[in-house]
Parts: C-alpha cells; structure tokens; sequence
C-alpha cells in the first residue's frame, strides 16, 4: 500500500487548511488523508428521481425538484423575517422560504438560473412550500455529474460553523477520492476475492463515497465490513492457535476421591443436561495438556456455581490449589458461604480473603496458602496482591469477569508455577452471540441453557404508576404468604440527591403503608457505611424483614430463596441487561416468583421496547441481542475494556451473518496455515502486521 499518499496530513488535502484541520482533529479524530477516508457515511440520500412540482402531495418524505427561481422577497421584521422565492417548472410554481442566513441568500441565489432543489414539503394556510431547502445550480449538481447518491456524514456544531456540514465533508471528500486511482493497494489475497466475488479496495473506498449506483455501493460496504471484521477474527483466532501451541497447561487427568464424594454424597439435586455438557468441555480441556480458557455463559440461577466447584475438586484430585475471584465483597462472601454449604462436612480447608479481612487472618491464609494446606481460596481483588502466593495453583474461577481489567486478570494467571492455571471465567450476563465471537473470540464458550428441576418461569408485569395500590395489595398478598419483597430504586450517579430522595420518599411510603410492629422493612443504599449495609442485608437474608427498600447495589450477589417478588421502581430508567439481573434476585425458590416494572406514563420507544421485552421472555440472549440492538455494542456492559472495538464501518448488531462468514473463513485459513506462512496467505500475514502491531497483545491473557 501506497502509505504515503494515506499518511499525509489532513491539512494538505485541498478545501481543508490550518484551521479547518485543527478542528478536523479535535472534533473527528481526523489527522490524515486515512483517517478521512475511515471516516463513513451514515447514511445516502437518492438523488436519481426529480419530481414535477404538480406532483407533490402534503404527504411526501424530502423530494427533489427542478425549476427556475423567478422571484425572491424578504418579507417580515425581526423574528418573523424571512427570504422567500418561487420555484417555477413546466408543470407549476411553489415557494422556497429561509429563516436563517438570509443575508448569505440574498447574495448567492439567482433569479431565473436553473437549480436543483432538494427538501421537504409542508402545507401552510393551503399552499405548498418547502423550509430551508438545499439548492444547487443544475451545472454543479450531482445530477449533472450523473451522481445519485448522496452520501450523508455525522459532523459536529464546531464542524458546521466551519462549513464542515456534510455537504461540506462531502466535499472534501471527492477531492481526496479523486487522488486514489492507482494508489492503493489490495489488503485481501485473489483467492478469496474470487470466491467471495469482492469489489478490489481501492474501487470500494471510492464508492463507498462517491457511489457509481447503488448496487456498487452495497458491494463496496460489503467487501468493506468484510474486511474490517475478516481481520479482527483472524487476529483473535490466531492468538488462540498460538496460545494453544505455545502455552502448555497442567495435566488434569485424575477424577478422585474430592469429585466423587461430593458427585455421589453431597450433591444437592441432579444436575441438568447442560450442566453435565460443560463439565464434559471443561474436562477435555483440562485433561488434554493445553491451557484452558473457557467462558462459561449462564443465566442467574442455572448453575454456575456448581459446575465450577466441581471443577476445583477436579484440581484439588490432582494436588493443586483453585480460587474464585468475585467483584465485590458482598458476591466473594455469598460465594464463599454457598461454596462452604455445598462442601458440608467434606475435608476441604477453603476460606475468604477480602479488603476486610483482619490482619491476623490474613497471616494465616498467606501462610496456609503457601505451605498448600488451604485447598480453595475465595475472593476480591485482594486475591492478585503481590503478598498472596499460592504452593500450586492449579485452577482459577472468575465471575462477573467484565468487572475486571485485563492486567488485574493477568496478576491471578501469574501465580501459577511451572504452567499459568486453567482460567474458567463465568458470567450471568448474556453476551450476544456477535459480541461474544468478538470480545472473547480467543476463548472457547460454553453456555448452560436451561434451569434447574424445579425453578418455575419468574411472570413479569408492566405496570404504569397510576396503579401503585393495586401493587401495594398484591405486595400484601404475597406476604402474608409468608414471602418476602424486594422494591430497587435507580441510582444514576449524576443525580444521586434526586436518587435519594426518591428512595426515601419510597421508603417513608412504604412504611405508611407496611407500618411496625406488623411488618418491617429493611433500606439499603450507597451512602451507608459498609457494615450497616451488610447488617440490613442480613435481616433481610434470616426473614426478620419483609421488604428491603434498595438502590441497584443487590443487582449482584444477594441470594434469598424465599423473596418471590421484585418490584423495579422508575424501571425505564435502567438498562434490559440491568433490569433481567435485577429479576433474577428472585425465582431461587420453588414458590411462583413475580418481577413488577413500575414505570411513569410517558415512555420514550426504547422505554416501550425494554417493557415488552421483559414481560415477553426470561431468555437472557434474547433479552441481550435486543439490548444491543437498542444500545450498539460500545455500550453493552463490560465491553469498554476491549480496546478491540473501534470499528469504522462494519455493526455489531447489525452485521451478525459478515461476521459469521468472515469467522468461518478466518478458521478455515488457519487450520490449513496457522501461522500464515504459504505464499497465497502473504498479503493476509502483511495486512495482519501492520494492523495489530500497535496494540498491546492481551490476549494471552483470558
């Protein structure tokens, strides 16, 4: 590739200039003639038919004309001032009216020249007229220059005030396109060009801007979005083929005494096909001398905790350590009493080391854990201090791992001796299946898709304020059942004196209508000190409160079997990944569980789209794969870390089935050339180089 040409600075390309070129930097990121050229259009406008001014209906979407302006007035003072002009064709006349930047008008329209006019009409005391159109004279038209299409660029109030508008972006644009033709070269090998019948680069990048029509344009986004993410994919697979031949792992290869007393003894239901699946993956990795690295997907409630237990006694069967590292002290210590339940009476020395663990405590598992007497260690972020070192671990369980960074990650898989421990990372958030091939493309995936025996289907109900009586009585109901209630409040950190008022006035409501002695209710919020949060958290957790008035932080971690109902104040505040963890805080018992969405009466259409979603289904992939659709994946959570996301054209929630073609292809290449060495594979071993050269290879690291 001709690079000189694209790493130019911006400020040579002809219509841009110092200070256009400043803002270009500050504003788009744009510092060379690549930078504008990764710089998309949004949208096109079709610009192939022309109206007749007979023709228009009230009705019509932004239309195009062709005519001569015959008169022009300003009429109006001040406010109401206004440029108006009439359009004439063969067929009629309408008015053209301008509010703004009537001075410039008066000065660049002309009467009786032939223009192209391009806008929207509206009725106004019966007559047609259009608002603020665009013109153009015939003879610079795109019309003229038989151009159709008209691409549409995001720009910024700075940008325009420079006349960086689109128009102006555009612009700019066809200047730089019109100095691509021999310069670029091609980045994909003629072999899969020809399979896949791609449009060359260079033709792509011309017409993705400047379309020749629009069957070249959809071929050029295609082969676009093809690249962008053929290469992301075939850069993470390769990590996992030389990860997978370089980085050997423990050998795994006993099942004893650890498993199989707690498979036959201790095991507190049958465990579900898809259990049994995952442990069989996670045992052929683990068994097989390679390093494992598996993410384990799994609703709230379908098991994962169990399957990673199982998976430790496999490490402690074969004399090596396991932790479990959690996010936050409340989940590290659920974990921790859950993991101690499940185990009874076995001979397994487990403990819990928090920020809050006391100094004498501390001592003795560093000490127990180096000596190898303490078999599993359960934990926060405390777990990667330098301090803590394990005699052989051999086993590492992350939950909720989109909490962590990378290098908090990579200090855990240091501690290994000899070989880095086998890494299972959990997650009780659904990632879309686009999503999950892209941010955890070098791990392998196994999903537990189905619930327990016995967990019955949570029914959610949508229900606009207005009736907040009505959900008092069933709240009543439910606890003379002898159940108890959740009532979450959001807590949007910018407005958290908003957030606590609301809170309290829920609170002091609550209590008017839930009066003591008879009933008592918890409160639990972000401004309270630690330890009376955790003394709230249990009242609740041993039933000696009904009700537990809460901001968002039991999202994670708090798990009370006989709580059957959640009801989700302002809920069209909250996220749909938010919302479906916040409702599998309950549905933990047998009993019939509910999840009540209060909302106010004005909803915006994502607010009306999150409701329905979340009455329609309890699958947590549907409910992701909507998020995404709603949010663009930069938003979904966890995925900010990744650093592999800043894609310039191709759309995660949009682009699913490119994707898959570009993964499918990307194995295809490396099970034949893992490490791209054939000659046909030469463009693709170059192009690779030279895009990942500048980034840190984290993933090594899970």
């Amino acid at each position: 590739m001709t690079n000189q040409l694209l790493d130019t600075k911006i400020e040579f390309l002809k219509g841009v200039g110092p200070q256009r070129a400043e803002l270009l930097k500050k504003e788009l990121g744009v510092f060379t003639f690549g930078d504008l050229l990764a710089h998309f259009p949004f949208r096109y406008i079709d610009k192939s038919k022309v109206y007749q001014i007979a023709d228009i209906t009230s009705t019509e979407a932004h239309i195009q004309l062709r005519g001569k302006i015959t008169d022009i007035q300003v009429v109006g003072e001040r406010r109401g001032k206004r440029m108006v002009a009439t359009l004439k064709d063969d067929t009629g006349e309408i008015e053209l009216v301008w509010f703004k930047g009537i001075k410039w008008l008066q000065n660049s329209v002309k009467k009786n020249v032939e223009y192209i006019v391009y806008g929207k009409p509206t009725l106004y005391r019966n007559k047609l007229n259009i608002t603020h159109p665009e013109l153009d004279e015939v003879e610079q038209s795109l019309i003229a220059n038989q151009v159709t299409l008209e691409a549409v660029y995001s720009t910024t109030e700075k940008l325009t005030a420079k006349g960086l508008h689109s128009k102006g972006i555009h612009k700019i644009q066809k200047n730089l396109v019109g100095q691509l033709t021999g310069q670029l070269q091609e980045t994909l090998p003629p072999y899969l060009m020809d399979r896949l019948q791609l449009l060359d680069r260079e033709a792509a990048l011309i017409n993705v801007h400047v379309p020749q029509d629009n069957e070249v344009l959809q071929k050029a986004i295609f082969r676009l979005k093809f690249e962008e993410l053929f290469y992301l994919q075939l850069s993470l697979l390769r990590q996992k083929v030389i990860k997978t031949e370089t980085i050997k792992g423990h050998v795994f290869d006993k099942v004893g005494d650890y498993f199989n007393t707690f498979y036959q003894e201790q095991l507190p239901f049958e465990l579900t096909e898809a259990q049994k699946r995952v442990i069989k993956e996670i045992r052929v990795d683990i068994g097989s001398g390679k390093h494992m690295n598996r993410l384990l997907q799994g609703d709230v409630g379908s098991g994962k905790t169990i399957v990673a237990l199982l998976c430790m006694l496999i490490a402690l069967d074969n004399g090596f350590q396991a932790c479990l590292m959690a996010p936050t002290e409340i989940l590290a210590t659920q974990h921790y009493e859950s993991l101690k339940e499940l185990l009874g009476d076995m001979n397994v020395t487990i403990e819990l080391l928090t920020g809050s663990s006391k100094t004498a405590a501390r001592k003795i598992i560093h000490e127990n854990l180096e000596n190898g007497q303490l078999q599993i260690l359960v934990g926060t972020h405390a777990l990667i201090e330098d301090k803590v070192k394990f005699k052989n671990l051999g086993f590492v369980v992350i939950d909720e791992q989109h909490r962590f960074g990378v290098q908090q990650r990579s200090k855990l898989w240091r501690k290994g001796k000899q070989h880095p421990p086998h890494v299972l990372v959990m997650t009780a958030t659904p990632i879309p299946r686009t999503l999950a091939m892209t941010f955890y493309g070098d791990l392998d995936t196994s999903v537990i898709d189905e619930l327990p025996p016995g967990r019955k289907e949570i029914k959610t109900i949508h229900r606009f304020d207005s009736s907040r009586l009505k959900i008092f009585g069933f709240m009543e109901e439910e606890i003379k059942k002898g159940r108890q209630v959740y009532v979450v409040y959001p807590l949007i950190q910018e407005s958290e004196k908003m957030d606590y008022k609301d809170l309290m006035d829920g609170y002091e409501s609550i209590t008017r209508r839930f009066p003591s002695p008879k009933y008592n209710v918890s409160i639990v919020h972000g401004q309270m000190k630690a330890a009376d949060k955790e003394f709230e958290m249990q009242r609740f957790v041993k039933g000696e409160t009904q009700i537990m008035v809460a901001t968002t932080v039991i999202e994670v971690g708090v798990n009370v079997p006989n709580a059957s109902v959640m009801i989700i104040e302002s809920a069209e505040r909250f996220g749909l990944s938010q919302l479906h963890q916040l409702r599998g805080r309950v549905g933990r018992g047998a009993e019939q569980s509910y999840c009540v969405l209060m909302t106010g009466n004005k909803l915006s259409a994502d607010g009306k789209t999150r409701m329905e979603t979340m009455v329609k289904t309890n699958d947590g992939f549907e409910i992701s794969e909507v998020d995404l659709k709603l949010r663009g994946p930069g938003d979904i959570q966890g995925t900010q870390q990744s650093g592999l996301l800043n894609l310039n054209i191709a759309d995660l929630a949009k682009d699913g089935q490119i994707l898959q073609v570009a993964r499918n292809i990307a194995v295809e290449i490396l099970k034949e050339d893992a490490q791209l060495e054939l000659e046909k594979n030469y463009r693709l071993h170059t192009t690779l180089q030279k895009l990942f050269s500048s980034k840190v290879n984290w993933g090594r690291i899970s």
